[in-house]
């Protein structure tokens, strides 16, 4: 059966955005790779793909399941691809019988490769236009889990996050040679990046206050490697995370999409944030490059309890999690565990934690406790910043978060050398 081809698909707009890529007609890379192995594993599928699509082929930048290809096998006419109709609606195409769904059935990818179910989230342009998609392939049918839907959803998005760093890369280096300018991505695209790379709002968890906040560092317009997330795993669970890529750019941003989106993708298949971590690092391995780039990541998961939340934390040489109990008292809490994209042994562990009426969960990079006056070298250190969180009483999530960076801003008098990230967990007391 030959399909017509939506228009949508032709929008010269979306195939300008396709060419601007790079990607049509080139060899595989370990960037998408990674990401399209993680989403055949993560939903127990036979085959992967990344694909890309102009207005006559859909073409697999990535083919996981497929062996070694040629250039010429890892495209097909794009009428006979179930990607076509995915650009048309913009909408994820989850297909859990393909001999049942009409648009699907008799389509020559569908029976050259012998596909039973069919499940893809399409991948975006710097300006939201589709480019192609990410899809997970079963030979048989299957009912696709929610949690699988949610994990393929989350690895598209990183698919989107690593074109969009790509593209914001090649307009800097443009920008460059057009001014003559030192190497550097100016401070417009550097805040735009950095906020690719920090949700736009953390989102409501019944029962808690939560709180969040990002500070560059004195002058700085490079894009930076903090970054945290608060997101629902599955069921009434919750994970929290902050972390700290070494070093800044591009390549360090890209590191940090990958973090985040790999913890996202990661997290509802534990209640045990090591193993979260555990997957962390050994997709940074995989990526790993010549400069050597680590993370320190400091994880929680939880969920509601009788009178509060309990979880489960880890960190990954991080600085420890501090939770301030409604009397004022503050426990460091840390886990052994060494930074994460070094080497396979981490020697992570996990801690408990209960969080009560009253209680508060803080994380923090270390351009807090690292902060420091120009021309001193007198940090504000941990007894500093354990001593301001005692003292926070009846501030709330937000009144904490802003306390603590306001503090650390008049002690370095905002001359700061490293950027900080802070996020906030607490829960109110009860109301009598």
């Amino acid at each position: 059966m030959v399909s017509e081809v939506p228009s949508a698909v032709l929008d010269p707009r979306r195939l300008a955005a396709v060419l601007a890529t790079g990607l049509l007609d080139s060899e595989p890379e370990l960037a998408f790779d990674e990401l399209a192995l993680l989403a055949a594993t993560m939903t127990r599928t036979q085959r992967a793909f990344v694909t890309l699509v102009d207005d006559r082929r859909s073409f697999w930048k990535s083919a996981i399941g497929m062996g070694e290809l040629p250039l010429r096998a890892r495209l097909i006419p794009v009428e006979d691809s179930p990607s076509h109709i995915l650009i048309a609606t913009n909408k994820p195409l989850i297909v859990d019988d393909v001999t049942a769904d009409p648009r699907l059935r008799g389509l020559a990818a569908v029976e050259q490769l012998g596909i039973g179910a069919w499940a893809e989230y399409p991948i975006h342009g710097p300006n939201g236009e589709v480019l192609g998609g990410l899809c997970v392939v079963d030979s048989v049918s299957r009912v696709w889990t929610d949690d699988e839907v949610q994990t393929l959803a989350t690895l598209a998005r990183a698919v989107s996050s690593e074109i969009r760093l790509r593209d914001a890369l090649a307009r800097s280096e443009r920008q460059v040679v057009e001014l003559q300018a030192a190497a550097k991505v100016s401070a417009e695209l550097a805040r735009s990046l950095q906020e690719s790379l920090l949700p736009p709002m953390l989102p409501t968890v019944r029962g808690l206050q939560a709180a969040a906040s990002y500070i560059p560092a004195t002058g700085e317009t490079r894009v930076t490697g903090d970054f945290y997330d608060l997101f629902q795993t599955s069921g009434t669970h919750w994970c929290a995370v902050l972390g700290d890529v070494c070093g800044h750019g591009v390549e360090a941003a890209k590191i940090t999409a990958l973090a985040r989106y790999t913890v996202r993708a990661d997290a509802p298949r534990h209640t045990s944030p090591s193993m979260v971590l555990e997957q962390l690092n050994r997709a940074l391995l995989a990526q790993r490059g010549k400069d050597g780039r680590f993370v320190t990541v400091a994880c929680a998961v939880f969920r509601p309890d009788e009178g509060g939340f309990t979880g489960v934390l880890s960190t990954a040489g991080h600085p420890p999690a501090l939770l301030r109990r409604a009397d004022g008292t503050v426990e460091a809490l840390k886990t052994l565990g060494i930074v994460l994209g070094i080497t396979e042994e981490t020697g992570l562990e996990d801690v408990h934690f209960s969080l009560f009426p009253g209680d508060v969960l803080v994380l923090y990079s270390d351009g807090v406790t690292e902060a420091h006056p120009p021309g001193n070298w007198d940090l504000f250190g941990d007894e500093r910043l354990i001593t301001l969180l005692s003292e926070c009483e009846d501030l709330g999530a937000d009144g904490i978060v802003k306390r603590i960076g306001d503090a650390v801003l008049e002690y370095s008098q905002a001359h700061m050398t490293d950027d900080m990230a802070i996020l906030a967990l607490y829960v109110p007391p009860l109301q009598p």
